[in-house]
């Protein structure tokens, strides 16, 4: 051991020594590159944080990136974020302090854009103006053009060009983004009524008619008109405001000045409907219509009359949303029913919820009271229809499992998904599903596949035995029948023309006695002068029975019969009582204006309508009881 110690000395000594060897080119390469993903994944954690609303952690996490980092080519988006950061909580001077960090060759659009804006809110307007408008609108996205116009119209009141400033911010509403558009019409009342001269105010009015901030400034002259006891140009200035069809957000207002200044009510004893009157679904309308005058005569026979303005919903939605603001505005109606079609009704909503009247709609195109709080429907949807056959399957007859026949389209998907989902709700499933073409007639291969059979056998493997032969297995005592399926009742979410191919060679191929269910597209003769003897005992829905027993159904049936000579269906039957929810609602006396009238269409419980009783849910959605009907004896009944 001594000897092996004095060597290394020696050989120290001697002045030899052991270095690393040199890094490769692939070895250098390869730790810059790991450099740069280290800097890129710290930044990343803070940009992370940041969308995720984590500010503070946000701020941290930069911070230590800048530390960590001080040489990173990274540094100008670390000194972005961090300024978008500040701006976003309102601290401009410190999203100021780091834009500065950001030499002016590397600010881009976002980076001028916060700059600008932070320069106008700490005062600087002439310069953070300029910023701004050297921005090129191609260069932002549309809620940075938002952004960029508003703060542009603080720059120009604060440069005392209030005029400039409502240009700004009319071109900002024009854009048409998100929730900002009632902070803008909020920015643009308050420039109206405390930064213009009476003559700017007239020019404001004569600058933007036609639109809501016309519209609000012929408001504020009105206003004034009334201070200086002008009661005659006051009245004719509020008119003005008012027969604008543009959404306005001060309508209310203008309403109350009216109504002061003549000593009447504004709103009319009428109803506004909408509905397809030309066009391929004017037929349909036409239906509703009748169903809507049978109740509009039997009301007004008793109670102080209210008025039906019928309008067209038009071809286009546009048309639909314009009507619907022309019945609100210039017809001051208390609420609108109607459209009866997908597109015209999202457009009535929209339009509806903005003019803030009361919409009654009877489209079932999903989704529409989710609009506003101003949206209701009352019409037959899937989902209700799939909520009344999960109720009556599991929770009346207690079955558990289920099987699925529906047609590969929209409504047969649908209501497959929906039925699951309620099924599933009450603690049972759906064990087995099969689609085919809706145009199918042979189903041979998806009731082989529900058996769980090989649809590709033989026929002959699976020929079924003679009724003769089924009995003889039957009576022999060491033979158990077994079911052929297992699931306890199949669903069929399709029309009486088509279940009417399907039931018999559900018996041809096996599945017998076993409960179907179906959907409203049931209801119909059809269905039985097809089926038959194979759908006997088959349970479905419907929004309307026209032989119910229910006494007010009766009614409305003899009267309809009575009126027209012909017996209404589900459409006559929707209008009958959309209808008269507005009409017996209007007949309160605490009804006396729109907000009064949504409050009670809310609170509705239990509306005894001939489609059903029906509460509206939270969202505005018709909670009904549908019609519960089943094949006896070849005829269809209630059950329910």
């Amino acid at each position: 051991m001594k000897r092996f110690v004095c060597f290394w000395l020696l050989f120290l000594s001697a002045g030899f020594c052991f270095s690393a060897p040199a890094l490769s080119a692939a070895e250098f390469s390869f730790g810059r590159q790991s450099g740069a993903l280290a800097q890129e994944s710290a930044l990343q954690e803070g940009i992370d944080l940041h969308a995720a609303g984590e500010f503070e952690e946000a701020i941290s996490r930069l911070h230590s990136f800048l530390v960590r980092f001080p040489e990173s080519p990274l540094l100008p988006r670390a000194y972005l974020y961090l300024a978008r950061i500040f701006h976003e909580q309102g601290q401009p001077e410190k999203a100021l302090l780091y834009l500065d960090r950001i030499q002016p060759a590397q600010r881009g659009p976002e980076a001028q854009l916060i700059r600008g804006v932070s320069l106008v809110q700490t005062g600087s307007a002439g310069e953070g103006m300029a910023i701004l408008r050297s921005l090129e609108e191609k260069t932002l996205g549309g809620d940075d053009q938002v952004t960029r116009l508003v703060a542009l119209a603080k720059g120009a009141v604060q440069l005392d060009l209030p005029l400039q400033a409502l240009v700004f911010l009319h071109q900002g509403y024009s854009l048409g983004y998100g929730v900002e558009g009632e902070a803008i019409q909020q920015q643009a009342h308050s420039i109206l009524v405390e930064k213009l001269t009476d003559l700017e105010l007239a020019e404001a009015g004569f600058m933007f008619q036609g639109t809501s901030f016309g519209a609000d400034a012929v408001l504020q002259q009105a206003q004034r008109a009334l201070a200086r006891n002008e009661e005659a140009a006051a009245l004719r200035l509020v008119e003005s405001a008012l027969a604008t069809t543009a959404p306005f957000f001060y309508r209310d207002q203008a309403v109350a000045l009216w109504e002061r200044l003549t000593g009447e009510t504004w709103l009319r004893r009428a109803i506004g409907v909408v509905l397809p009157q030309s066009g391929r679904f004017a037929a349909f309308g036409e239906l509703v219509r009748r169903g809507m005058e049978l109740a509009q005569q039997i009301y007004n026979a008793n109670n102080p009359p209210v008025r039906f303005l019928f309008r067209d919903s038009g071809a286009d939605p546009e048309t639909c949303a314009r009507t619907v603001s022309e019945l609100a505005n210039r017809d001051r109606v208390m609420a609108i029913a109607g459209p009866l079609t997908g597109g015209a009704a999202v457009a009535a909503a929209e339009r509806a919820q903005q003019e803030r009247v009361p919409l009654l709609t009877i489209s079932p195109r999903e989704g529409l009271p989710l609009m506003g709080e101003f949206v209701f429907r009352n019409s037959l949807t899937s989902r209700l229809q799939a909520r009344a056959l999960a109720r009556y399957a599991v929770e009346e007859k207690g079955m558990t499992g289920f099987g699925v026949l529906y047609p590969d389209n929209k409504l047969g998907r649908e209501l497959t998904e929906l039925f699951a989902a309620e099924v599933l709700k009450r603690g049972g499933l759906v064990v087995a599903r099969q689609k085919y073409a809706e145009d199918a007639t042979d189903f041979r291969r998806q009731i082989r596949l529900l058996k769980g059979e090989d649809p590709d056998a033989p026929l002959e493997e699976n020929t079924p035995k003679t009724e003769e032969e089924q009995q003889k297995e039957l009576t022999r005592p060491d033979v158990q029948a077994l079911p052929s399926v297992n699931f306890d009742a199949l669903f069929i979410p399709d029309y009486a023309e088509r279940v009417g191919l399907i039931a018999p060679q559900l018996a041809y191929y096996g599945i017998e006695d076993l409960p179907l269910l179906g959907i409203n597209g049931w209801n119909s003769p059809e269905l039985v002068r097809v089926a038959g003897r194979f759908v006997e005992g088959a349970v479905f829905v419907d929004g309307f029975f026209r032989y119910s027993p229910y006494p007010f159904v009766e009614e409305f049936v003899n009267r309809y019969f009575e009126k027209y000579g012909e017996e209404p269906s589900i459409l006559e039957a929707q209008g009958f009582d959309a209808a008269n929810i507005l009409l017996t609602l209007l007949n309160r006396p605490e009804v006396r204006s729109r907000e009064a009238l949504r409050l009670s269409l809310a609170q509705l419980k239990n509306y005894p309508g001939v489609t059903g009783g029906t509460t509206f849910n939270l969202q505005g959605d018709a909670d009904k009881v549908l019609f519960l009907l089943q094949i006896q004896n070849g005829n269809v009944v209630q059950i329910n």
